[in-house]
């Protein structure tokens, strides 16, 4: 007899209907397996034998086959042995119709026949739901996470014996899980107020947040420049149902979704330490998995001490940062994970921190030079703000009662934005720092004084192509902080304050170090 049961795989985090057909004949007793299989899979056949054993079914030895299609698809992984089970039980007759049809079974099985939480139970609903499927029968600790999905019904249980219960109708339904987000606990978030002074950085990070423009920070150690990147998530606008699904997604594959939170709802932060390697700053492995890209998908990046990061590591960043995708080719296939983050960067300006400082900084002009240059022209120029924080004072570190900053700069950011969505409505980009050079021109008009400016600056050699389109890209986001429908001499100084740490620093490295080279110090040094 031929049984037909929905289970799920995956691909990437993408979620994908699986066939599970069984067909008992007489014959020599055999369980045979095909339909592109990984060995987890392949080793299904002991599992499921067992289980249903020791959960007190007795199946006649018959020649079975279990083909789970479509075949191109390669299966991986332990959720299919609660469908393998229910399709052998269907195909003995052990089992009625009437919940099989219309019905996603995941779920890894035990020995003793207890069904244990899987990875992806995300994705996997939402492609059943998708697929018009009326019901889900999930493990019980991932059944609050495939409840997220709403729109079909989610029941769990436990063991292998319980789900046969309720399939036979021996024990009745109970109602289908209902995601309630409200029951999440509200947690106690960094605010800018707690940052002493440095309000030329907050206004800089504002600008990034407003605009998803990429920053990079760059000053003396202890001057706050960790404090305020872990703060800027706290000041974007709060995802919509699609973000959080889709990030919930990546969690949920990685095995990092918290059972008691099945939906992310905060923006992601990740910060990886400067020994990342490659392979998990973009994702990757035998069985692909997201990365640490991946896992800011929708948030924030952070890298501190950037010049301590391989330097073929940073150049993995360059494409994700213009595609918003993460390639991964494999002889098993080709997978796709999301990358849509905004990267946030903090970095001292030399080994001992403290150049041009020549007081306190005992950096050659060589070891400066060589610790800049880790960071290579193509990622620099993805990099739209550079802001460079200055020592604090003594008396505002002294702490004092201050008003909360987040919620202003919130609702700023959210304004902001939402003149950006109207402005860009059905061009197919979202934020300021995505227009291309025709937009550019389109949105970000000058005055004929300005724009002779620009085209001197620009005649003489001290800014590309690339720089001057960041420039106002930057000066378009400070001029809809004003609220002022063209760019003015004012954002496009702003702007160009926020570049000149870069000149500082990358564009005039010699001439600047032999200007403020301590006369106590050679100029070379061993």
């Amino acid at each position: 007899m031929l049984k037909k049961i929905y289970a799920a795989g995956l691909i990437g985090i993408k979620g994908v209907l699986v066939r599970c057909e069984a067909d008992v004949e007489q014959g020599f007793p055999t369980i045979t397996f095909i339909g592109s299989l990984a060995a987890s899979v392949r080793e299904a056949a002991d599992r499921v034998r067992t289980a249903l054993g020791n959960s007190g079914f007795r199946l006649e030895p018959r020649r079975v086959t279990l083909n789970l299609s479509p075949a191109e698809l390669r299966k991986e992984g332990c959720a299919y042995d609660v469908p393998i089970a229910v399709a052998l039980l269907a195909a003995y007759g052990q089992l009625p119709e009437q919940l099989l049809t219309d019905t996603l079974f995941a779920g890894e099985l035990s020995l003793s026949g207890e069904i244990l939480p899987v990875r992806g139970v995300l994705s996997m609903v939402r492609c059943a739901e998708a697929a018009g499927l009326k019901r889900c029968f999930l493990p019980l600790e991932n059944l609050r996470e495939g409840s997220v999905i709403g729109g079909i019904d989610c029941y769990g249980v436990s063991t292998l014996s319980e789900l046969v219960e309720l399939l036979r109708g021996k024990k009745d339904l109970p109602a289908p899980a209902v995601y309630a987000e409200s029951s999440l606990s509200s947690e106690d978030t960094p605010d800018f107020s707690d940052l002493a002074g440095q309000e030329l950085v907050k206004r800089a990070t504002l600008l990034a947040a407003g605009g998803r423009h990429n920053i990079l920070y760059i000053g003396p150690a202890g001057t706050g420049k960790s404090m305020i990147a872990a703060r800027l998530p706290h000041i974007l606008p709060a995802m919509s149902r699609e973000e959080r699904l889709s990030v919930s997604e990546i969690y949920s594959i990685s095995g990092l979704l918290p059972s008691d939170k099945p939906l992310m709802t905060k923006r992601p932060y990740r910060s990886p330490h400067h020994t990342v390697t490659g392979l998990a700053l973009s994702g990757g492995g035998q069985k692909p998995r997201p990365g640490e890209i991946s896992l800011a998908h929708e948030g924030v990046l952070f890298l501190d001490e950037l010049p301590e990061y391989h330097a073929a590591t940073l150049e993995i960043l360059r494409q994700p940062l213009e595609e918003h995708l993460v390639h991964i080719s494999r002889v098993s296939g080709n997978f796709t994970f999301p990358a849509n983050f905004q990267l946030v960067c903090a970095m001292n300006p030399c080994k001992c921190g403290f150049w041009p400082d020549r007081n306190r900084c005992r950096c050659t002009e060589a070891q400066v030079r060589t610790y800049l240059s880790h960071i290579s022209k193509p990622l620099l120029d993805r990099i739209d703000l550079c802001a460079e924080t200055e020592s604090v004072p003594f008396s505002a570190l002294q702490r004092k009662e201050r008003p909360k900053e987040n919620p202003a700069m919130q609702r700023a950011v959210e304004r902001v934005r939402n003149i950006q969505e109207r402005r860009f409505q059905g061009s197919g980009i979202h934020f300021n720092a995505e227009m291309t050079p025709a937009q550019i021109e389109a949105h970000c008009s000058l005055c004929r004084e300005d724009s002779e400016f620009l085209e001197a600056l620009y005649n003489s050699g001290a800014m590309s192509a690339r720089a001057l389109h960041k420039l106002l890209k930057v000066a378009r986001t400070a001029a809809d902080f004003d609220g002022a429908p063209e760019i003015q001499r004012s954002h496009l100084a702003e702007a160009l304050a926020y570049r000149s740490p870069e000149e500082k620093y990358w564009g005039s490295i010699s001439k600047l170090a032999r200007q403020t080279l301590h006369p106590a110090y050679p100029k070379r040094r061993n």
